[in-house]
């Protein structure tokens, strides 16, 4: 038995605590809010959608309670605009096994409580540097799963895995409910993009709300300066739910109808800010010289994007039980902390945080695989070449070391295209382009761009 704090009841750190008591040893989570505070006080930290292979950690562990209520996301959904109201192209594509996005203040209320049913120990305070330091002394191993806070800045950014010095996006989140699951001649319940090049995008999460059950979760990733970029000085989330169906009516007018009855889920449930991504160094000094590691976005900070925030926090909590495990009795220095979290990178982290910025930054890569998936339209029963490519694009955010690999490499997107498709690269895209040319003319003459799955708004009216 080790004795072990955390720091953040966050769902990484809640989840490597339980990990940890199941484990066997001693486990002391520190918290700024008790259990009920975060159900009733708190905003949501984030959207929270997990993939199936982050879903199996929490399963394995028995924190699963919310399966047979939450929405259960199929796949996604996406249309890239060439500018706001030009519909370029859709995807369809569905996932292996389901996605589910739980309102954290949910589950880290339920969590909490079952850690301590379970054995493991609560504090209840606000942890400083100067606590932190002491709180290392009584313990064989401290972890600081604090998110982006002031702890953060113990663990200096590591230049060599991060890409951006500054946030790319402005965001904004609002939970809503009102708004029908599901879409208009899309065969699944998906996570709906919708994609603005140079403006940045807009997208909806099937939800599991604390208050309202399923619902959605609405975030809107604005390029700062453009026209999504309206939530600056937002006071309250129904003046952000106003904006919010502004832009939808104004940009993204075929989801207008779908999102016009759309209220505020509970007074708490919106938030607005901005992420710098970074990944930092796995060791932290403090003023007595020892030694503490991060954990979930403390470590990893991820923008959103790419949904990818909660699902890189349980791989990593999952990693970090397993290397405890693994080390004995010896002692957790910095060279252990560096392997675990190296670990980690190697496998989940890097590849998850080069598919974010291949997002961020809309590669030429990805939109080769736009091109000649062009078709897909996301039936269960479509075994075409174009519905497998929408479907590996789809299944790379569940686990993204599958393709991002390849989509970072031109050359190897062709190459990929080609075996996917059976034929030369170029003749599928031109097939592709030539499906995307006739929606373009569509729109010209102020028609409905005939995409699959694409709800009949006419485009034109404001290409």
């Amino acid at each position: 038995m080790r004795k072990i704090a955390i720091v953040g009841s966050g769902q990484a750190g809640l989840l490597a605590a339980h990990g940890l008591v199941k484990a066997g040893h001693d486990v002391t989570l520190y918290s700024d809010r008790t259990p009920e505070q975060w159900l009733n006080e708190s905003k949501p930290t984030g959207t929270a959608a997990r993939f199936d292979m982050a879903l199996a950690f929490e399963r394995e562990l028995g924190l699963a309670f919310w399966e047979d209520a939450a929405p259960r996301g199929e796949g996604a959904q996406l249309t890239a605009c060439a500018a706001p109201g030009n519909r370029l192209l859709t995807l369809a594509g569905r996932l292996e096994r389901p996605f589910m996005a739980i309102d954290l203040r949910l589950q880290s209320h339920r969590w909490m409580l079952e850690l301590e049913a379970r054995g493991g120990k609560i504090a209840i305070e606000p942890v400083s540097v100067a606590r932190l330091d002491q709180i290392a002394a009584e313990n064989d191993l401290t972890i600081v799963a604090a998110g982006r806070g002031d702890l953060c800045n113990l663990f200096e950014r590591d230049p060599a895995r991060s890409v951006h010095t500054e946030a790319q996006r402005n965001l904004a989140m609002v939970c809503v409910t009102g708004p029908k699951l599901g879409f208009d001649g899309v065969p699944l319940l998906p996570v709906k993009f919708n994609l603005f090049a140079g403006v940045g995008e807009a997208f909806w999460v099937p939800y599991h709300h604390k208050d309202v059950g399923p619902s959605w979760n609405c975030i809107i990733e604005a390029i700062p300066g453009g026209p999504l970029d309206q939530f600056q000085g937002v006071k309250t989330g129904e003046e952000a739910v106003a904006i919010t169906k502004r832009l939808v009516k104004e940009l993204i007018p075929w989801d207008h109808e779908w999102f016009r009855s759309a209220e505020l889920s509970d007074r708490h449930g919106w938030q607005v800010g901005r992420v710098v991504p970074a990944v930092r160094k796995p060791v932290g000094r403090l003023p007595s010289g020892r030694i503490v590691t991060p954990l979930g976005d403390t470590a990893l900070s991820l923008d959103p994007i790419g949904g990818q925030g909660a699902n890189s926090g349980n791989k990593m909590a999952r990693n970090l039980v397993e290397c405890v495990a693994q080390h004995g009795d010896q002692p957790f220095d910095a060279g252990w902390m560096t392997r675990t979290f190296d670990r980690f990178y190697a496998r989940h982290g890097g590849p998850t945080d080069r598919f974010n910025n291949l997002l961020l930054a809309a590669s030429a890569g990805v939109f080769h695989l736009l091109f000649a998936q062009y078709g897909s339209d996301g039936r269960a029963d479509n075994t075409s070449r174009q519905q497998a490519l929408a479907n590996a694009f789809v299944n790379n955010f569940a686990d993204p070391a599958h393709l991002t690999p390849i989509l970072e490499d031109v050359g190897r997107v062709r190459a990929f295209i080609g075996q996917k498709t059976g034929r030369p690269w170029p003749l599928a895209l031109a097939a592709g382009g030539v499906g995307v040319g006739i929606a373009q003319v569509r729109q010209r003459l102020g028609l409905s761009p005939g995409h699959p799955g694409a709800q009949a708004h006419a485009g034109g009216a404001l290409a």
